[in-house]
């Protein structure tokens, strides 16, 4: 067995039998994301890091968790192939910082499935879109006890029972250390083209809707400022094709390459002057999940507007009981993603969940982590 592999069992094994907490941190650049880990010694999973196989032929990666996320896709882009997912970096793309200056986070792979946030390609329409979960085919997983658990495989069609390699993404790091993951990646479109509207909010929301439901090669869309930019991703001809004619029916106004690659970065990793960290105390930032086809929101403070409609970026003074009940009634959640006042955070940053979904989560908790080792009180107080 790899001695980093080993080194993390013992650990974990030592934690469960005395009862000390573990706070699972590796880059940590999603240290602002959930709630507050309870009082906890600090388990790194970086040392138990590379490239396990990769078959480029059958569009299969499998990844040791503390992996960088960079040197991963420096890995697929030799090959031509990319995360479908697009994971934000938040942080980790950034230069080299100045003598003296601490060093840019650094994102691994563990950490983007355990947080299951993807970026804009979210927004892709067909077999290439879809978010984290959707492109896992299998994990490992070291749980509370200090076992190895292995889930799934290395294809699609693998499951038999309970899909629990797809739980995994989104569970930040509550059920144990994922310590390999076996990912379905793609080539990377041949061309990309990115276009800009002027356009209102309720206008774009039923443009985004409208052109989904069209035969476009539409990767990506983001809506802000009364701007729409929508990203056409897929094989030259088609991509020529969609630029024209939206461009000829709705005035898109195209975007040089360097530019339209700067704004789409800019938005995965929250780079974009919209999520600015100035007051962020007073007016945080609020991710809210609905259905692409709800209309504009009547929702104080200022929106930005991805995956077609799906999601809505908001900076807001609102409370959280009117934010969530807003998005509640339209069919959706609201998560406080960045910033606000203790008081504010104290009171949960996920929407409660229905008792019977709560009661599910802490089965799951119960069974994979029982003594509570890992990572408690960072999605709900009492897991």
């Amino acid at each position: 067995m790899d001695p980093a592999l080993q080194q993390l069992i013992d650990r974990v094994r030592a934690a469960a039998a005395d009862g000390t907490p573990l706070a699972i941190r590796a880059g940590g650049t999603k240290d602002f994301y959930g709630n507050a880990v309870d009082a906890a010694e600090v388990l790194d999973p970086r040392p138990y890091r590379g490239i396990v196989a990769y078959t480029p032929t059958e569009l299969v990666v499998t990844v040791r968790c503390g992996t960088p996320l960079a040197e991963l896709e420096a890995a697929l882009d030799e090959r031509g192939q990319m995360l479908p997912f697009e994971p934000p970096y938040f942080g980790g793309e950034l230069p080299a910082p100045a003598d003296g200056a601490p060093p840019p986070l650094e994102p691994t792979i563990g950490g983007a499935v355990a947080a299951g946030l993807a970026g804009p390609r979210r927004a892709a329409y067909g077999p290439t879109g879809g978010g984290v979960r959707d492109f896992v085919l299998g994990a490992t997983l070291l749980d509370g006890r200090g076992n190895l658990l292995r889930f799934g495989g290395t294809v699609m069609k693998n499951v038999a029972g309970y899909d629990v390699a797809r739980l995994l993404p989104g569970s930040l790091g509550t059920l144990g250390v994922i310590a390999e993951l076996s990912l379905k990646v793609l080539p990377r479109p041949p061309a990309e083209a990115t276009l800009r509207f002027a356009m209102s909010q309720e206008e774009a929301l039923h443009r985004m809707n409208e052109w989904a439901g069209q035969p476009l090669p539409v990767s990506a869309t983001v809506w802000a400022n009364d701007l729409l930019y929508v990203r056409l991703s897929g094989a030259q001809a088609a991509v020529t094709a969609a630029s024209t004619r939206l461009a000829a029916m709705h005035g898109g106004e195209p975007i040089d390459a360097e530019g339209a690659a700067a704004l789409w970065r800019g938005v995965r990793d929250q780079r974009h002057l919209f999520f600015s960290p100035e007051d962020l105390a007073a007016r945080p930032l609020w991710r809210l999940s609905v259905p692409s086809t709800v209309e504009p929101l009547p929702l104080p403070g200022s929106q930005l507007i991805e995956w077609g409609g799906a999601l809505r970026w908001l900076r807001s003074e609102a409370d959280a009981r009117t934010l969530r009940a807003q998005a509640e009634q339209a069919g959706g959640h609201a998560t406080l993603f960045r910033g606000g006042s203790a008081e504010l955070r104290a009171g949960g940053v996920f929407a409660p969940l229905p008792p019977p979904l709560a009661a599910i989560n802490r089965r799951m908790k119960a069974e994979f982590d029982p003594a509570g080792v890992f990572n408690r009180g960072r999605m709900y107080p009492e897991y």
